[in-house]
């Protein structure tokens, strides 16, 4: 009987699987034991063929060579990694090896990774799946003691086929139409551009908006605050002189208690996380972005073992999971929350019932501990947050709700209504697990006052009268954390209720929203002010260019309903991928006949040194670039970056600019310094900076300034292309 061939997804996870096995004799790219062959993918290690695979025509960008509609799509070794994809083909066809294990990441687009290396080698043998939540030896025993039939995943993989060639048709051509069109580096693809819109949308909501004048009037009553509002329980004023003559009338008066309602309230137990609400939730508190957090995720999941898969949609658990929490409970028996576990281990407390659903899980569960215990020093201090932000999530579900009572009192002075609110705890519920640190902000807190005891016709007289001026405010722009709630359930951005039923899982899936966002960055279509997202002037006249259906919510929406279709055997590829193809011609055609222009309006005087054309100032993630306004030359170059190195003047975070000796610290108070002569002068005064330390901070911000995105190098490449021919 032959050998096991296990195909990992990435060397890190490969050489976990290995050990688990017994696996110890390491070769170039795999490693072999006496019943298994472990070998790894570098991520994609096959793609799609770029368009000049398919003919000399499509070498250069034309509008006459579009739509680009190849009859069979293609696969192509990725040029960079090829030396990896010769090893796993030639382990494929080796007479040692008798079966294969996919072992790529469980979800759709660690299926396609397997399965384009299987058709591109041409593997034919018996595949079968491990599929498993989590990277402990207990899980991957557990796993490849219940393989499941490869055959049982060929429709995850067909869904994973149709969405990539969806993205190659729409993406690739629309692109190309609007690059040609308006001798511009622009790009659309169908999951991007309507979120773009979304961004943009809400910035021309802004500048639109007219603020108004108001006043609210607040009552100090000794014991209490009241407020002042009207019939419809409004407490803005938008008339001065009415604000001012109901503030005098009350002065020094007697207030009488009119109606005083107290109501029990329950907040129950937060769900779960799953991916998309723990970026959310890293955002809001850490400023992190989507692609942070799941980077973080994916190092917690595959080096620390500590948590479950990230990339999940789901925020429920299944029945066969219960019987494992004890010992999950007993492995974050650490640090601040061991007294916590201890509690709920003493008490024997159970899970939520409400936090386990079979029927609302699909691939993977929420995302929870692992049964193994976790080295709390090993963690940095992203890990550990995140660590905790999970941990913390998943306690509170054995707590019981956090109850209080409501009081609501009604008050009356000179003909005039006013209110007050306040709380009293009666249980604290999960509550108490937010209260493990006093330093760290409780997502459900409150600011409520504590009211004296209230009863009908009790009288109060007013020590002092507030008059409040304020400006109503416009719609609040997106961060990161709310742009993900906005990608997650657009069904708000659809005016036609008929539609709503059909938007979804929303815009594109809790795996790649990171990379939507990055994208957008990327591309400089938007940038960050803060915490806030706003769209440049190359974003907002992008989402005018582009046809109007592309930018839609709903149509994405629903591409991404019919990809879940195909995985479940529903909808078939073909008929999907051949909407797509008809779809694309319409794109094109639309973009071709536009009439409309591009203006560049963030143009310099500094001229590119390849082209000679003018350079476009604009401001990436990391700080502000020069790049040519010629699609055909692609020259970029930094202007400055940031880093995390503090003004001594007003401590706020300094830009470098320059290169090399050149590179000075800049701050937006006019503090100007050389690096090395800061970091001497810091030296000098106990700041321990080293040489050492200058050197490697130096070498590190080098490398940020050379760091390019998969987008940027792939445009790169095809400007490059171009040139040759």
């Amino acid at each position: 009987m032959g050998k096991t061939l296990v195909l990992a997804e990435k060397p890190s996870v490969g050489r976990e699987l290995a050990r688990v096995l017994g696996c110890r004799q390491k070769a170039n790219g795999y490693i072999e034991g006496s019943s298994h062959i472990v070998t790894w993918a570098l991520g994609h290690l096959v793609e799609l063929a770029p368009p000049e695979k398919y003919g000399k025509q499509y070498q250069s960008w034309s509008m006459e060579t579009l739509p680009m509609l190849p009859d069979k799509m293609q696969l192509e070794v990725i040029p960079s990694t090829a030396k990896q994809y010769s090893v796993v083909k030639k382990l494929l066809h080796d007479s040692r090896v008798s079966s294969l294990v996919i072992a790529t990441d469980a979800g759709r687009e660690g299926e396609l990774v397997a399965r384009w290396i299987l058709d591109k080698a041409g593997f034919r043998g018996p595949i079968k799946r491990l599929w498993i939540s989590s990277q402990t030896d207990k899980a991957i025993k557990q796993g490849f003691a219940s393989l499941r039939d490869g055959r049982d995943y060929l429709n995850l993989y067909r869904s994973a086929q149709a969405r990539a060639e969806a993205d190659w048709l729409v993406g690739l051509n629309v692109t190309r139409a609007l690059t040609c069109k308006y001798n511009a580096q622009l790009s659309a693809g169908r999951v991007q551009t309507p979120t773009l819109a979304l961004i943009v949308e809400r910035e021309k909501e802004i500048r639109k908006f007219v603020p108004k004048e108001y006043q609210t009037v607040r009552a100090d009553l000794g014991k209490l605050f009241v407020t002042w509002q009207d019939s419809k329980g409004q407490t803005a004023i938008f008339d001065a002189a009415k604000a001012q003559a109901i503030a005098k009338k009350i002065d020094g008066k007697t207030f009488t208690v009119a109606s005083v309602k107290e109501m029990p309230k329950k907040t129950p137990v937060p769900m779960l996380y799953d991916l998309t609400e723990l970026q959310r939730d890293a955002n809001k508190q850490y400023g992190y972005s989507a692609k942070q957090t799941l980077n973080i995720m994916q190092r917690l999941y595959e080096q620390h073992k500590a948590l479950t898969y990230p990339r999940t949609d789901s925020r429920y658990l299944t029945d066969d999971i219960v019987p494992t929490l004890r010992d999950r409970l007993d492995a974050v028996r650490v640090g601040d929350f061991g007294p916590i576990v201890s509690e709920l281990v003493r008490g024997r407390k159970t899970i939520a019932k409400a936090c386990v659903n079979n029927a609302k899980v699909s691939d993977h569960h929420a995302i929870i501990p692992t049964e193994e215990r976790v080295d709390l020093s090993a963690l940095n201090t992203d890990e550990l947050r995140i660590y905790t932000m999970v941990v913390r999530r998943f306690l509170t579900c054995f707590y019981p709700p956090y109850e209080y009572m409501q009081t609501k009192a009604e008050l009356t002075c000179e003909g005039e209504t006013f209110r007050a609110s306040g709380r009293k705890v009666v249980q604290l519920g999960w509550k108490k697990v937010y209260h493990v640190r006093d330093d760290e902000d409780d997502p459900e807190a409150e600011e409520e006052q504590t009211l004296p005891d209230l009863a009908r016709g009790k009288t109060f007289t007013c020590a002092n009268v507030q008059l409040k001026s304020g400006k109503t405010k416009p719609p609040a722009r997106y961060t990161e954390a709310t742009l993900l709630s906005a990608m997650e359930n657009p069904s708000r951005f659809i005016t036609d209720q008929k539609m709503k039923e059909y938007i979804g899982g929303g815009l594109g899936t809790p795996a790649t929203r990171a990379d939507i966002i990055e994208k957008l960055f990327s591309s400089f279509y938007m940038e960050k002010r803060g915490k806030e997202i706003v769209p440049t002037s190359k974003g907002m006249q992008l989402v005018e260019l582009v046809p109007q259906d592309l930018k839609e919510p709903l149509l994405t929406a629903k591409w991404e309903q019919q990809l879940t279709g195909i995985s479940k055997g529903t909808i078939k590829k073909e008929n999907f991928v051949g909407d797509m193809r008809q779809y694309t011609k319409a794109l094109v055609s639309t973009v071709a006949a536009s009439s409309s222009t591009y203006v560049h309006d963030n143009m310099t005087r500094t001229p590119c040194p390849q082209c000679g054309k003018m350079m476009l100032e604009v401001n990436g993630k990391r700080g502000k670039m020069l790049v040519c306004q010629d699609r055909d030359c692609g020259h970029r170059e930094n202007i400055s970056f940031h880093s995390n190195v503090r003004c001594p003047n007003c401590h706020k975070k300094m830009e470098i600019y320059g290169t090399g000796e050149k590179k000075t610290y800049v701050c937006p108070c006019g503090f100007r310094e050389k690096v090395e002569k800061f970091h001497a002068k810091n030296k000098e005064g106990g700041g321990g900076a080293s040489k050492q330390f200058v050197k490697q901070y130096l070498q590190k911000q080098q490398r940020q300034e050379e760091e390019v995105s998969v987008f940027e190098l792939a445009l790169q490449k095809a400007i490059q292309d171009k040139k040759k021919s």
